[in-house]
């Protein structure tokens, strides 16, 4: 597949190492040599230096023989995306996708206007990343959480804690003492350390493991018995940072919650935040880095922290010190992907970052066309997928348990039509079913063949 990335900032560096390599032919645009240089020392890339709005840059880069074109220069050059993506489009990509910086235009009839101009698909990264906290904080006992078919299945991330009841249980035992309540569910995934293992029976349990498990909606509150979780119902929110990702947080939650509190250190940006937010968001002027002045503020009256400033290592500190002060849920933007099993490790119950946000949304066009979504989950490289089965396709043709699936890769559960099942060695796939699936990134595209 022949790709160009437009722009090797921090999304588009991560865009290009991540999609490199197999038969893949990744090209970055970028007016800056020196990122170039940095990316191609460690990644296989073409670099062009060159404005990637200019007709004879996409032109060197390829952009008439592309499949798909990537405008992902910072959220501050939008207009380069969106036209460099529309002329990519009719120069010939097959397909455009541009990052932007307002809500504006993805209301449904700009959105369109777009799709008329040849842009494939417009993302917001710190509009999702919005949403993306907005979940967590209504399932607050996990780490990340994914819908399928809105919600006939759900999947969820739990940290095993000193106390969890099956901590030293293996597979087997496991599902033998949830099987007496009834409960299905299937693990797909642990995270232990570096490493992230597709379960076996005899895989056993240990502390501090990230455990992904998929169930009915309807047995997931049994199932958080089973790891020792409950739901904090959240009332009261506090918010350090007023950035995009905080101001949309807030407006989205003012309504659902008693109280919400923004920290900003910046003046101009408190004042702005106060005239543009609904009257039950408090705005203080302030560094929240500082525990005394968090004290000040009555931080232990508030259900959860979310620290969303453009700084990872304040970010981080922020959540470690909201959690010494008694808060029950800590959320931390990290931008860093090397931090983020650091801030993990250090008791930030949940992580957002939006380049695999970002890397998510936009890998799914390397893929089948029977993809239908595709998400990064905390704690691991791993993708999980929801696919629509085509028919004839190699999934249908016998049960799972005599299907020679990718060894690193497992299917999680089967939905069909109003039903939804746990999938299990002798479910036998339909076609236009649709079926969730974890995968690590070495079995992806070997994955994707047996929906084609």
């Amino acid at each position: 597949m022949k790709i160009i990335i437009a722009g090797a900032g921090e999304v588009g560096s991560h865009l290009a190492k991540m999609l490199s390599g197999g038969s893949n032919e990744i090209t970055v645009i970028d007016t800056d040599q020196q990122r170039l240089d940095s990316l191609s020392a460690n990644t296989d890339i073409i670099a062009i230096e060159g404005n990637p709005s200019s007709i004879k840059t996409l032109s060197e880069a390829g952009a008439k023989n592309a499949d798909l074109f990537i405008a992902v220069n910072p959220s501050d050059s939008q207009d380069v995306n969106i036209v460099s993506a529309m002329l990519a489009k009719k120069l010939g990509s097959k397909k455009a996708t541009a990052r932007i910086n307002t809500e504006e235009y993805l209301s449904y009839e700009n959105k369109y206007l777009f799709t008329e101009m040849g842009i494939d698909l417009l993302f917001y990264p710190e509009k999702i990343a919005a949403g993306e906290i907005i979940e967590l904080l209504k399932r607050t006992a996990s780490t990340d959480s994914m819908d399928f078919a809105r919600g006939k299945l759900q999947m969820a991330v739990f940290r095993l804690d000193e106390e969890c009841p099956i901590l030293g249980m293996n597979m087997v035992e496991f599902s033998n003492i949830a099987a007496k309540d009834g409960l299905k569910f299937r693990v797909v995934a642990i995270a232990r350390g570096d490493n992230t293992i597709i379960p076996k029976f005899d895989t056993r349990f240990k502390y501090h493991d990230l455990v992904f498990i998929i169930s009915k909606r309807e047995g997931m509150d049994m199932l958080m018995k089973y790891v020792g979780k409950t739901n904090i119902e959240i009332k009261n929110l506090m918010i350090l940072g007023g950035s995009p990702i905080g101001e949309m947080v807030a407006r989205q939650l003012a309504k659902q919650l008693d109280t919400i509190k923004i920290i900003e250190k910046n003046k101009e940006k408190c004042i702005e935040l106060s005239e543009n937010l609904p009257d039950n968001v408090i705005v203080v002027n302030g560094d929240g880095r500082n525990s005394d002045f968090l004290l000040e503020e009555s931080i232990k009256d508030y259900d959860a922290f979310v620290a969303v400033t453009n700084n990872t290592e304040t970010n981080i500190l922020a959540c470690v010190a909201a959690k010494s002060l008694g808060i029950a849920r800590t959320i931390a933007e990290v931008e860093n992907l090397e931090y983020i099993k650091l801030a993990e490790s250090m008791g930030v119950d949940a992580v957002i970052n939006k380049k695999l946000i970002t890397a998510g949304r936009i890998f799914k066009f390397t893929l089948s066309n029977k993809v239908r979504f595709i998400k990064y989950m905390s704690g691991t490289n791993a993708e999980i997928l929801e696919y629509i089965v085509a028919p004839e396709s190699k999934i249908t043709k016998c049960p799972l348990k005599d299907m020679d699936f990718p060894k690193n890769a497992i299917i999680g559960g089967i939905i069909r039509g109003n039903e939804s099942f746990i999938a299990v060695g002798d479910s036998h796939i339909e076609p236009y079913d649709r079926v969730a699936v974890f995968a690590l990134p070495e079995a992806v595209k070997e994955v994707d063949k047996f929906f084609k």
